[in-house]
């Protein structure tokens, strides 16, 4: 459900990362949003994720983790299946693998963060790799990220 949290995200260049001596957590390759008449909430973090593929020329199938919002529980089941085309084994290899905002909880406003940090961190631990988040807000608005996190 909603409830209280908050995040931050320190973002910056490689340049002054390297300056400062700080290792990135992980690095901002693109992202993409679009937006669908209100009553599509559903689709816009898969539409948004689709989006950011295609201006990357990538597939699905690039992609070692996946993390999409869960606002509502038919979001992730719309925009995996529906929207990206993933079967239910790709699913559980891939989206949401420790679980998502029904399991962590929704904070609003904080939540985007979350999203990402979630995904860098899984990541991480499993050695690198590339990841994409979407994310959907009220107002039918779907970004979403498309990060390298190194070995």
């Amino acid at each position: 459900g909603i409830n209280d949290g908050g995040d931050v995200c320190l973002l910056m260049s490689r340049e002054k990362s390297d300056e400062l001596g700080l290792k990135p957590l992980f690095t901002i390759l693109d992202y993409a949003e679009v937006s669908q008449p209100t009553k599509d909430i559903a689709t816009v973090p898969g539409l948004s994720i689709k989006k950011v593929l295609e201006q990357n020329d990538m597939t699905i199938d690039q992609i070692d983790l996946i993390e999409i919002n869960e606002a509502f529980a038919a979001v992730v089941l719309v925009s995996a299946q529906t929207i990206l085309g993933l079967t239910k084994d790709q699913m559980f290899a891939k989206v949401n693998v420790n679980g998502s905002a029904i399991a962590y909880g929704h904070p609003i406003g904080a939540t985007g963060a979350r999203i990402v940090m979630t995904l860098a961190y899984e990541l991480r631990r499993r050695g690198g790799g590339i990841g994409i988040c979407g994310i959907c807000s009220g107002s039918a608005q779907g970004d979403a990220m498309l990060i390298k996190v190194e070995p």
